[in-house]
């Protein structure tokens, strides 16, 4: 009987555990992703965290910030926010800008830490500083409201634009948003509108809410009603419960032959650029 030829994943999962075993602390956390995305070997939370856990313990930046998330989110250990705390803080504290993003929304929050927005700011801006697009936003968020900073439209604009940059369709809509009002930077219908469509068509629901409302009043964009009545009925599709009303009013006033168009067209937005994926 001819022998079945491993995978190459399982052939590289095995090589790495033997080079894990042998204590080399970057294996042991390679090691340790297998386990958690189930890559060469079946997947296992625990054997995940045990392997983090000794990468971690030998300064692994990558480690210790990923060991974080499992206490963060209760994945293999119980939940626990003093822990992903401090194991976020050894990796921040290294320079690993996922642990700074994350520890700035621990103590946003008041995980594990009591809620400072000071120091939150602080390290989403080390985080964003290195180009993390979650922590870009949350800090131009900051500024925009003034928590923890004092407020600034115009850094908020700035630190939207770089996340937004990034494909990031919360920056997206908030930067179309800003422009749309004028503030922090100057008040554009188009640029609002061109924001606003790179978040609808990743599948933000507000952002397409918002893009039907640009429709409806030829805002940056040509008037049509129809395409605003899709955008919208995308948007509920979505969960964005707030468009209903708009759908409403439209109905009333479009015809049997263009709310058929605009349904057809919602079908195809929404196969086109439904949920929102995770980012």
């Amino acid at each position: 009987m001819v022998k079945k030829q491993e995978s190459k994943e399982v052939q590289r999962f095995k090589a790495t555990k033997i080079k894990a075993e042998q204590g080399d602390a970057d294996a042991q956390s390679d090691l340790a992703l297998m386990y958690y995305s189930g890559a060469g070997v079946p997947k296992n939370y625990k054997e995940a965290v045990k392997w983090w856990r000794e990468a971690a313990e030998q300064g692994n930046a990558l480690a210790q910030s990923l060991l974080g998330d499992m206490y963060r989110f209760g994945n293999g250990v119980p939940q626990d926010y003093a822990e992903a705390v401090k194991w976020f803080r050894k990796a921040a504290e290294q320079g690993d800008a996922h642990a700074q993003a994350n520890l700035g929304q621990m103590y946003y929050r008041g995980r594990g830490v009591p809620k400072d927005r000071k120091e939150a700011a602080k390290w989403f801006r080390k985080a964003a500083e290195q180009g993390d697009a979650h922590a870009q936003v949350k800090l131009g968020q900051m500024y925009y409201s003034g928590e923890g900073v004092p407020k600034d439209r115009k850094e908020a604009a700035k630190w939207f634009r770089k996340a937004a940059e990034q494909g990031l369709a919360d920056a997206q809509c908030m930067l179309g948003a800003v422009y749309y009002e004028g503030r922090g930077v100057p008040q554009d219908d188009a640029k609002a509108a061109k924001w606003l469509r790179k978040a609808a068509e990743r599948g933000d629901a507000h952002a397409q809410l918002c893009l039907g409302v640009m429709y409806e009043n030829g805002n940056g964009v040509p008037k049509d009603e129809v395409e605003a009545y899709a955008w919208f009925r995308s948007a509920k599709e979505n969960g964005y419960e707030d468009s209903s009303e708009k759908i409403s009013i439209l109905e009333k006033r479009l015809t049997a032959e263009q709310m058929e168009k605009g349904q057809a067209r919602a079908a195809e937005l929404h196969r086109l650029y439904g949920k929102q994926s995770e980012q």
